[in-house]
């Protein structure tokens, strides 16, 4: 496939790559490399304290601390944080859930907040929260995603979200994933620190995503210019250069669901260990995008605490944006302690 057109050479690590118009905010500019980074977002962090009396396991989770930072556009100074966080306790059933949202398009900060608003009412009000969470969260996120469809003020044709998120009850975790956030679990093993991925990413050319895409009359292939590739593999339509979604699941993107791209979401099931297991990371693509999952286990535990490890993991991820990219990805990222690890 040749050039696409040179207006879009210098949009290597956007979700889509066709499909906005007009002043689109999902757009990141050039930043020279002399400004300074933007502020931190403020934090959410929790020590949890559950009651005495429970119906149900404790939770694994003992501590918990979760930011949300916008990104940076120079030449867009309207952009908004197209990211959303959910940290929602429920206390009837000592179950915690953990939730990272990723808008892309012209209207993709309408689409997470969306989810954000309306996930956990609609699955805590589901009737098989109490013991079934992964039927309880396909219904409610499907029930969401209608409401976001229906919505006249949302334009869904070329935006949407991505959504993970780690529901942890007693020493269950349940990892829910559509799209390319990522939940991890950073272990000790045999003296050595190291991870496990609780959810995994849905890239367009997985052999079982592709699949499906090509089944549906979609392509998939990654943008090539004269000087070579540039970019993931994208989604697009059988006849046309559109959208160019860089992941094979979505919440929205009515588009981009025509030529095969689901919003099923990807269950994940682990039985926590408390003699190895320590913490868990969900984050959206603005920290996976350059910092890897070893990498992100050891900065974790390098820091005496959920609140620390965040701020080091957010302002690690920006100063690789700006070396690699010279702009900055909104970025999400929660850290969660298990069995009271570093815990004073």
């Amino acid at each position: 496939m040749g050039a696409i057109g040179k207006p879009f050479q210098k949009m290597r690590r956007r979700l889509t790559v066709t499909g906005s118009t007009g002043n689109s905010e999902d757009i990141d500019g050039r930043m020279n490399s002399k400004e300074s980074l933007p502020e931190m977002a403020e934090h959410v962090s929790k020590v949890r304290t559950p009651p005495p009396k429970l119906k149900y396991p404790r939770c694994a989770v003992t501590e918990y601390s979760g930011v949300s930072k916008k990104g940076h556009a120079p030449y867009n100074p309207r952009k908004k944080n197209q990211d959303s966080i959910i940290m929602a306790d429920c206390s009837e059933t000592n179950t915690l859930i953990l939730c990272v949202l990723d808008g892309h398009g012209e209207h993709g900060d309408g689409a997470s907040q969306t989810f954000r608003d309306q996930l956990v009412t609609e699955m805590l009000n589901h009737p098989a929260w109490f013991k079934d969470v992964k039927q309880a969260s396909k219904d409610a996120i499907a029930k969401v995603e209608r409401n976001l469809l229906r919505n006249y003020r949302i334009d869904s044709e070329f935006s949407g979200t991505t959504l993970s998120m780690a529901i942890v009850r007693g020493n269950t975790v349940t990892g829910v994933n559509i799209g390319d956030s990522r939940v991890i679990l950073g272990k000790q093993e045999g003296g050595n620190l190291t991870y496990q991925e609780i959810t995994y990413d849905h890239k367009p050319d997985s052999p079982a995503e592709k699949e499906r895409i090509l089944a549906c009359g979609g392509r998939v292939f990654a943008v090539e210019y004269d000087d070579g590739i540039d970019g993931p593999p994208r989604v697009w339509l059988g006849n046309m250069d559109i959208p160019g979604l860089a992941m094979s699941r979505s919440l929205g993107d009515v588009v981009a669901h025509s030529a095969g791209v689901i919003s099923d979401p990807e269950f994940t099931e682990f039985e926590l260990n408390p003699e190895t297991d320590k913490f868990l990371v969900v984050a959206t693509d603005g920290l996976w995008e350059f910092v890897d999952n070893q990498e992100t286990v050891e900065f974790v535990d390098s820091q005496p605490g959920p609140t620390d490890a965040v701020d080091v993991l957010v302002t690690e991820a920006a100063t690789r944006w700006m070396h690699e990219e010279q702009v900055i990805d909104d970025t999400t990222i929660i850290v969660a302690n298990l069995f009271g690890y570093k815990s004073s």
